[in-house]
């Protein structure tokens, strides 16, 4: 049988935590940073925890 791909797209935007959970990125947070403030650019630096209807698609994706 021929092994399955991850896909590509998937992987460079979500990852597995240790117990499973599938992290992304918060989105806003690559330019116009000007008109931000300190504590929004704060909030969109960290990590969020995917929605539990989309974590099983995106755990196919990534072929877990």
């Amino acid at each position: 049988m021929p092994k399955n791909k991850t896909h590509s797209g998937a992987k460079k935007r979500f990852r597995l935590t240790g117990t499973g959970k599938v992290m992304r990125e918060q989105a806003g947070a690559r330019h116009l940073f000007e008109h931000k403030s300190s504590r929004v650019t704060r909030r969109l630096a960290s990590d969020q925890v995917v929605s539990p209807a989309d974590a099983p698609k995106i755990k196919k994706l990534l072929g877990k």
